[in-house]
């Protein structure tokens, strides 16, 4: 039985569900979560995913980042790949518990609506390694910034809880404050260092082979990327942090979402169009 892509995406989201509903369930009882039982969701998920979006590179020669429904897959596989480092290292079960949120959401999101995956843009990268290197690094850095968003509505969820008093119930197995201010740090630098790097490869790649750029992808993703250097700076400065720190952080992932549909739009109007469901025969 041959088993397409899609179908191991949709396996993958079902394991991520599978993850979000274990942590919900432990929430509403009141009890601590298992982080194997979620941790073991996220990873299986995370395997079938891995595998799934492998299976759709092999079939386009690259990076599966042809249309909006990779472009999402491939933001939450980035996300999860943090977190399986990061939650191990710091022992955050509640921000598994998030990051199976975002997972399953971005997942089902993009496996339920057809028209995304409709078509794909063809010769993506032109056979040129650095623009495939670019788009990659650039992805990646959008999945840290979505940790970092999910470690900002920890902090303000366990902010609320301290102001209220409410200190027991689910709210006890909120990570500290100190704890989620120092992730977020860590988180901002990194993904800024890496859509840093995209931006230069491919204003360095701009620079020589301008015509097969689009000014409104590069200056999309440039945004973005000045944006959270600017918040950097401001942290560094001590004129950001605590709870607008983590408002900002939430108000900027929501925008760079917005901006993968713009690059999207871009680029399928610079190049060929072929249909979507890749490895569907």
């Amino acid at each position: 039985m041959h088993i397409t892509d899609r179908q191991w995406l949709w396996l993958a989201a079902g394991f991520y569900l599978a993850g979000l509903v274990l942590g919900t369930v432990a929430l509403v009882r009141g009890r601590r979560q298992s982080r194997v039982a979620i941790y073991g969701a996220i990873a299986l998920g995370y395997l079938f995913q891995t595998w799934g979006l492998w299976l759709r590179g092999r079939a386009t020669g690259g990076c599966p980042l042809g249309n909006l429904f990779e472009l999402f897959q491939c933001t939450a596989w980035s996300a999860t790949t943090l977190y399986l480092v990061v939650g191990t290292r710091f022992r955050l079960s509640v921000l598994g518990y998030f990051s199976a949120c975002l997972a399953a959401v971005m997942t089902l999101l993009s496996l339920g609506v057809p028209a995304w995956d409709a078509t794909r843009s063809a010769r993506l990268f032109g056979g040129n390694p650095w623009v495939e290197v670019h788009a990659g690094l650039a992805l990646f850095s959008y999945g840290v910034f979505g940790l970092l968003a999910l470690t900002s509505l920890l902090y303000l969820l366990r902010d609320r809880s301290l102001k209220s008093k409410r200190l027991g119930g689910w709210c006890s197995f909120l990570p500290s404050l100190v704890e989620l201010d120092h992730i977020g740090g860590r988180l901002l630098t990194t993904g800024v260092s890496l859509l840093g790097a995209a931006l230069a490869v491919a204003w360095i790649y701009w620079g020589d082979e301008g015509a097969h750029v689009g000014y409104a992808k590069v200056l999309a993703t440039t945004g973005v990327g000045l944006a959270y250097a600017l918040m950097l700076g401001a942290r560094k400065r001590g004129r950001l942090s605590g709870v607008r720190f983590a408002h900002l952080s939430l108000v900027l992932f929501v925008l760079a979402l917005a901006t993968l549909w713009l690059v999207d739009r871009s680029r399928t109007a610079e190049v060929p169009a072929e249909k979507g469901g890749v490895e569907q025969r």
